[in-house]
Protein backbone atom coordinates (compact mmCIF):
# COMPACT_ATOMS: atom_id res chain seq x y z
CA UNK A 1 0.00 0.00 0.00
CA UNK A 2 1.17 3.49 -0.85
CA UNK A 3 1.15 6.09 1.90
CA UNK A 4 1.73 9.33 0.01
CA UNK A 5 -1.14 11.77 0.37
CA UNK A 6 -2.29 11.61 -3.27
CA UNK A 7 -2.36 7.81 -3.32
CA UNK A 8 -4.18 7.59 0.00
CA UNK A 9 -6.74 10.24 -0.90
CA UNK A 10 -7.43 8.75 -4.33
CA UNK A 11 -7.90 5.27 -2.81
CA UNK A 12 -10.23 6.63 -0.13
CA UNK A 13 -12.15 8.49 -2.81
CA UNK A 14 -12.48 5.33 -4.92
CA UNK A 15 -14.00 3.57 -1.89
CA UNK A 16 -16.52 6.41 -1.51
CA UNK A 17 -17.37 6.18 -5.21
CA UNK A 18 -17.88 2.41 -5.04
CA UNK A 19 -20.21 2.88 -2.08
CA UNK A 20 -22.06 5.61 -3.97
CA UNK A 21 -22.45 3.28 -6.97
CA UNK A 22 -23.93 0.62 -4.68
CA UNK A 23 -26.50 3.15 -3.43
CA UNK A 24 -27.31 4.31 -6.95
CA UNK A 25 -27.84 0.74 -8.13
CA UNK A 26 -30.34 0.23 -5.30
CA UNK A 27 -32.22 3.26 -6.68
CA UNK A 28 -32.16 1.57 -10.12
CA UNK A 29 -29.87 4.26 -11.54
CA UNK A 30 -27.47 2.56 -13.97
CA UNK A 31 -26.37 5.11 -16.54
CA UNK A 32 -24.57 7.64 -14.35
CA UNK A 33 -23.53 5.04 -11.77
CA UNK A 34 -21.61 3.11 -14.43
CA UNK A 35 -19.92 6.27 -15.66
CA UNK A 36 -18.95 7.63 -12.24
CA UNK A 37 -17.85 4.17 -11.15
CA UNK A 38 -15.36 4.04 -14.00
CA UNK A 39 -14.06 7.61 -13.80
CA UNK A 40 -13.99 7.80 -10.00
CA UNK A 41 -11.93 4.63 -9.59
CA UNK A 42 -9.73 5.36 -12.60
CA UNK A 43 -8.20 8.36 -10.83
CA UNK A 44 -6.34 6.23 -8.31
CA UNK A 45 -5.54 3.54 -10.87
CA UNK A 46 -3.74 6.07 -13.06
CA UNK A 47 -1.92 7.54 -10.08
CA UNK A 48 -0.77 4.02 -9.21
CA UNK A 49 0.34 3.44 -12.81
CA UNK A 50 2.34 6.68 -12.74
CA UNK A 51 4.46 5.28 -9.91
CA UNK A 52 5.96 2.79 -12.37
CA UNK A 53 6.04 5.04 -15.41
CA UNK A 54 8.63 4.63 -18.15
CA UNK A 55 10.28 8.00 -17.74
CA UNK A 56 9.16 11.50 -16.88
CA UNK A 57 6.90 11.98 -19.93
CA UNK A 58 4.97 8.78 -19.15
CA UNK A 59 4.69 9.82 -15.49
CA UNK A 60 3.24 13.21 -16.47
CA UNK A 61 0.91 11.57 -18.98
CA UNK A 62 -0.53 9.18 -16.36
CA UNK A 63 -1.12 12.04 -13.93
CA UNK A 64 -2.80 14.06 -16.70
CA UNK A 65 -5.13 11.13 -17.39
CA UNK A 66 -5.93 10.95 -13.65
CA UNK A 67 -6.69 14.68 -13.73
CA UNK A 68 -9.05 14.25 -16.69
CA UNK A 69 -10.81 11.39 -14.88
CA UNK A 70 -11.15 13.55 -11.76
CA UNK A 71 -12.64 16.34 -13.83
CA UNK A 72 -15.09 13.90 -15.44
CA UNK A 73 -16.03 12.56 -12.01
CA UNK A 74 -16.82 16.11 -10.91
CA UNK A 75 -19.22 16.38 -13.85
CA UNK A 76 -21.04 13.16 -12.87
CA UNK A 77 -21.27 14.31 -9.26
CA UNK A 78 -22.86 17.57 -10.33
CA UNK A 79 -25.29 15.72 -12.59
CA UNK A 80 -26.24 13.34 -9.76
CA UNK A 81 -26.92 16.32 -7.53
CA UNK A 82 -28.94 18.19 -10.15
CA UNK A 83 -31.06 15.09 -10.80
CA UNK A 84 -31.67 14.55 -7.07
CA UNK A 85 -29.85 11.23 -6.82
CA UNK A 86 -27.59 12.70 -4.12
CA UNK A 87 -28.33 15.48 -1.67
CA UNK A 88 -26.37 18.71 -1.17
CA UNK A 89 -24.34 17.33 1.74
CA UNK A 90 -23.24 14.23 -0.17
CA UNK A 91 -22.46 16.33 -3.23
CA UNK A 92 -20.43 18.87 -1.24
CA UNK A 93 -18.44 16.17 0.54
CA UNK A 94 -17.66 14.15 -2.57
CA UNK A 95 -17.01 17.19 -4.74
CA UNK A 96 -14.70 18.71 -2.13
CA UNK A 97 -12.62 15.52 -2.02
CA UNK A 98 -12.55 15.32 -5.82
CA UNK A 99 -11.46 18.97 -6.05
CA UNK A 100 -8.71 18.38 -3.50
CA UNK A 101 -7.38 15.49 -5.59
CA UNK A 102 -7.47 17.67 -8.72
CA UNK A 103 -5.49 20.39 -6.95
CA UNK A 104 -2.86 17.87 -5.83
CA UNK A 105 -2.66 16.39 -9.34
CA UNK A 106 -2.18 19.82 -10.92
CA UNK A 107 0.56 20.59 -8.43
CA UNK A 108 2.27 17.24 -9.06
CA UNK A 109 2.06 17.67 -12.83
CA UNK A 110 3.49 21.19 -12.65
CA UNK A 111 6.32 20.04 -10.38
CA UNK A 112 7.15 17.14 -12.67
CA UNK A 113 7.15 19.43 -15.69
CA UNK A 114 9.47 21.87 -13.94
CA UNK A 115 11.91 19.09 -13.07
CA UNK A 116 11.91 17.76 -16.63
CA UNK A 117 13.24 21.00 -18.09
Amino acid sequence: MRDDKLSVQSMDFAVLIINLVKELKLKKENIISNQIGRSGTSIGANIREAQYAHGKADFISKLQIALKEANETGYWLELLYKTNYIDRIAYNNLNSTCTSIRVMLISSINTAKEHSK
